[in-house]
């Protein structure tokens, strides 16, 4: 299977949607890892912010209240562009966001008070390096056995057949050999229901669960195939794995 090209996938996300989901209707059960969350409570209002891989800056602009100055940004022009218009939508004065890439972040050494990254890859290196003394990093990341039941069924898709805490074990490596400690571990497995197909397809049209959905002939007789078997009375049944390391420095 020739590779997917991660980086056109995401620029043209960018441009069409950001990230976006409030058009999907879905249930969840169990009580799922949130990144921001967790920012909101360790926030006293004074810090600046970086958030890495901000995507469309949904997630960032509806915590900007919490800190002095966040800063966003994202390798994508596509993303950043949707960023700007939500920025400017919302018209909050202590949001910024750049075009840049994650290995190389242009920022002076220990700049941040909290850095995040969610759903994204991020340098290790070059987080310590732009975090103050006693800053805090907070990642959430997509487990590899998060909709296993979709990606069996096509038999592909994102970190298809790679073992459960691969990423999480890759990460935490790279966080140690970069000089940060106590490192903790929070991971979360729901179910999820979505309520039409159409909300599934969206899904799948807007993410990389399936990477190049829609492109091969036989992926919407899959489609079908999956939804007659696996709807149930809450609607057409799956799973979100996540799991999220907060890192000291």
């Amino acid at each position: 299977m020739k590779e997917f090209n991660y980086k056109a996938f995401y620029d043209r996300v960018g441009v069409e949607n950001g990230w976006n989901f409030s058009k999907v209707v879905s249930l969840t059960e169990g009580k799922s890892v949130n990144l921001f969350s967790h920012v909101v409570e360790k926030a006293k209002g004074s810090e600046i912010l970086l958030d890495i891989g901000t995507g469309g800056g949904e997630a960032a602009l509806s915590i900007s209240n919490s800190v002095l100055l966040l800063v966003g940004i994202d390798c994508s022009s596509g993303m950043i562009a949707t960023a700007m218009t939500n920025l400017e939508k919302q018209k909050k004065e202590n949001v910024r966001f750049l075009l840049m890439d994650a290995t190389r972040l242009d920022f002076p050494d220990q700049f941040f008070d909290l850095v995040t990254c969610r759903h994204s890859d991020f340098s290790a290196k070059e987080v310590s390096r732009v975090l103050a003394q006693d800053g805090i990093f907070l990642t959430q990341q997509v487990s590899e056995n998060d909709k296993s039941n979709i990606k069996e069924f096509f038999g592909r898709g994102q970190a298809y057949g790679i073992p459960q805490g691969t990423l999480r074990k890759k990460y935490i490596k790279a966080l140690q050999s970069a000089g940060f400690s106590n490192i903790q571990t929070f991971e979360s497995n729901v179910t999820e229901y979505y309520s039409r197909p159409e909300d599934l397809i969206f899904l799948l049209k807007h993410t990389p669960i399936v990477p190049d959905f829609g492109e091969r002939k036989e992926d919407f007789k899959f489609l079908d195939a999956f939804i007659q078997t696996h709807t149930a009375d809450k609607g057409i049944e799956t799973n979100a794995s996540r799991f999220m390391l907060v890192a000291h420095k």
